[in-house]
């Protein structure tokens, strides 16, 4: 028999208790200024992952409805890998991973929690992140608030430009 293990996360009952989002959340986040977006670009959009698999993990997205990668043209391909790998860069400024795991889910079968609106999960790794925690407890720990990374991407950002 597993043992439920209960964390103390007093920041996240604002998106337990808050009030959920109807309609796409990329097209929401284009059209306003929500806390979790990191930046946007002419195409695209980088925003933080609300329920992240772990600390750092950013879903970029192009910024027009699409579901698909083939219904991308040219420039939105270039300008959506191009804030990819800005992304990464502050990534590597602010938290300093060790690797990234890069990833686009297509279709429910393949994972997509939000099938509707294309977007690209980056999740920052570190040797040995992958402790007894999830593996014994089925527990996974962020270590830092969703406010305060977003503050510190967004200042990278900003002196990055």
């Amino acid at each position: 028999m597993t043992k439920s293990t209960k964390l103390w996360a007093p920041w996240r009952i604002n998106y337990v208790q808050g009030k959920k989002t109807k309609g796409c959340i990329f097209c929401q986040a284009v059209k306003t200024k929500r806390d979790y977006v990191v930046f946007r670009t002419r195409n695209s959009l980088v925003l933080l992952n609300i329920f992240p698999y772990n600390n750092g993990h950013l879903m970029v997205s192009p910024l027009r409805h699409v579901n698909d990668t083939a219904k991308l043209n040219q420039a939105e391909m270039v300008d959506l890998f191009a804030a990819i790998n800005t992304a990464k860069d502050l990534l590597k400024v602010v938290l300093k991973p060790q690797g990234f795991n890069v990833g686009i889910n297509l279709g429910h079968a393949a994972g997509a929690g939000i099938t509707g609106h294309l977007h690209i999960h980056i999740v920052p790794r570190w040797v040995g992140d992958t402790n007894f925690m999830p593996i014994t407890a089925h527990t996974k720990v962020i270590s830092q608030s969703l406010k305060e990374l977003h503050k510190k991407l967004t200042h990278a950002y900003a002196r990055s430009n």
